[in-house]
Order: structure tokens, then sequence, then C-alpha cells
């Protein structure tokens, strides 16, 4: 049986799919027609958070059983019509949480103390001591928005920093607050009270735009938004206003409603956001842990276990 690799794997990863003795076929990222070409005799295509595995691909797959994603969203896959042709879908649910909780720490840290600015401001041979005036995280309200995985992790090094914790999240876990000494509230009440607030939910029809125009203004105006999970859960032409009108201090973003960020985009204009490519899971325990969960995943439904 083949397995077509569509997305960077770990070395490890593709080791246990030959040691199972499975052919693997390896095309990084192919764009939609080499990949319908490439899925006519494959058995499992491989994926990251791309190429798309659309109605198209799967009809262009007769002998596709399994969908894997190395990696948590589900958003690249077509998933309700892969089931309905009864393919499996797989992931690494947990294999990340620890890297995006950690980049999105690195990323509050940035924004507060203006880390980015700074450099920038040193390359262009500018001393602006003056205008790097940040504030400390120790005693701030931290607003975890999805207390999940991530949500949890982020919440647990907030604590250890000396944060005050909120959450909110639709299914309140009062034990796993309770660890990260954190307590649930609307997420109105979070927004007004939050000196950061951090995003943590995966993208559905109801968490789409869910960080808005009216839910920016209810933010303070010294208060940053942080998101690392997925691009639409923010408005972004809201959130372009709220920054350049000081509706909020700042934001760090690791993802965008489109991506690559185009290179002429309002918010590459602006000095007190920060912003990363989309490297939330960009760590090398976090692919290993990735690759080896869902090449796992795969040999165990291509075998029948």
């Amino acid at each position: 049986m083949k397995v077509l690799v569509a997305a960077p794997l770990h070395e490890k990863a593709i080791e246990i799919l030959k040691n199972a003795g499975l052919e693997v076929v390896y095309e990084e990222y192919p764009d939609q027609e080499k990949l319908k070409e490439l899925v006519k005799d494959v058995s499992a295509i491989i994926v990251r958070s791309k190429p798309k595995v659309t109605k198209e691909i799967i009809d262009a797959a007769p002998s596709l059983k399994v969908i894997a994603r190395a990696g948590v969203g589900l958003d690249n896959i077509d998933v309700e019509y892969a089931k309905s042709k009864g393919i499996e879908i797989v992931n690494a649910p947990a294999a990340s949480s620890r890297s995006v909780a950690e980049l999105a720490i690195a990323l509050i840290f940035s924004v507060a103390r203006k880390v980015a600015f700074a450099d920038r401001k040193i390359r262009e041979g500018v001393w602006a001591k003056k205008q790097c005036m940040g504030f400390e995280l120790e005693g701030k309200t931290l607003g975890v928005v999805g207390f999940g995985r991530i949500g949890y992790n982020v919440a647990k090094i907030a604590k250890a920093i000396g944060m005050e914790v909120l959450l909110y999240d639709v299914m309140k876990n009062d034990e796993r607050a309770k660890e990260v000494g954190g307590r649930f509230v609307e997420l109105e009440e979070l927004l007004r009270n939050s000196d950061v607030v951090t995003i943590h939910v995966p993208l559905l029809e109801s968490t789409y735009h869910l960080i808005n125009e009216e839910k920016l203004k209810l933010m303070k105006p010294t208060a940053i938004l942080i998101n690392t999970s997925r691009g639409p859960i923010v408005d972004t032409n809201a959130l372009v206003k709220a920054l350049q009108e000081g509706w909020i201090a700042g934001a760090g973003l690791d993802v965008f409603e489109e991506e690559p960020l185009p290179k002429d985009h309002p918010l590459t204009k602006l000095d007190n956001v920060v912003l990363t490519p989309h490297i939330g899971a960009s760590t090398v325990e976090a692919q290993e842990r990735a690759g080896i969960e869902v090449a796992e995943k795969v040999v165990k439904i291509l075998k029948g276990e």
C-alpha cells in the first residue's frame, strides 16, 4: 500500500511507515492539480496545515482509507465528506500543545516589552529607549479564551509568572481550572478585566470572528491580544482599527485570515504588533511527536489493527 506524505514529516515517522512495509511517496505541499494526480493510487494521505484535501481530491483517490493531519486542526480537510466515503480521519491533538503555548507566552512578553520594535529600531541605528516603555506581567490578569490542552498550558505558565487567570470556554473543567489558579467567567467579563487576552479555540462556525469590533471595544486600552489559534477567529479589519485607534495597546499574531500575510498588509505597518508566520507547532519536539503519532495511527488503520 502507498502513503502520500504531502507535507514535511519527521524522519522517525517516515521510518515507521517504511518499516511497516508501506511505500512512501513524498511531495512537499503540492498544488491542488498535482495533489489530484498523486492520490490516484494511495491508501493514505498525510498533510499538515496544507495542502487542502477537498471533495475533489477525495474523489480522485478511490483506494483512500485514511487522511492524517500531522497536527491539530482539520480545517484543510473535508472531514464530513471523507467520513461519508468511509475514510478514517486522524490527527495528533496533543503533539504541539506545549510548543503553541510557549509561543503564545513568547508573544505576550514580546508585545509587553516591545522586543520586536526595539530590535527593529536598533537595526535602523535608532536608540529608541524612551519609546520602549513596557509593562510587567506579574500581578496582571491573563484571559484565556479556550481552555483545552493549549489554553491549560498557557495558564499554567502564566500562573508561574505570577499572573491572575480568567478562563472562558463552553465546556467548564473546574478541576483543571483550580490547577492553574483560574476561574471561569463569561467572555465579556474576561475581555473587560484582562490585561492580556490569548485565544485558543478551534475554528468553527460559532468561533468565526468571535473577536470582532464589539468585543475589541470591551477590552482595556492598555490590553494586548494574542492569537495563535486560527486567523479567522479575529476580525482582521476590526483589529487593525483597534490598534490604529488605540482601543487596545498591542497584539501578537501567529495566524491570519489570509496566509501568507500579504507584504503590504496594514498589520505590517503597525509598530504595536508582533507577527510570526504560523510557527506555533514549529519546534523539533512538536514535529517529532506529531509525525510519530500520525504515522503509528496510519499503520494501524492500514494493517486493520
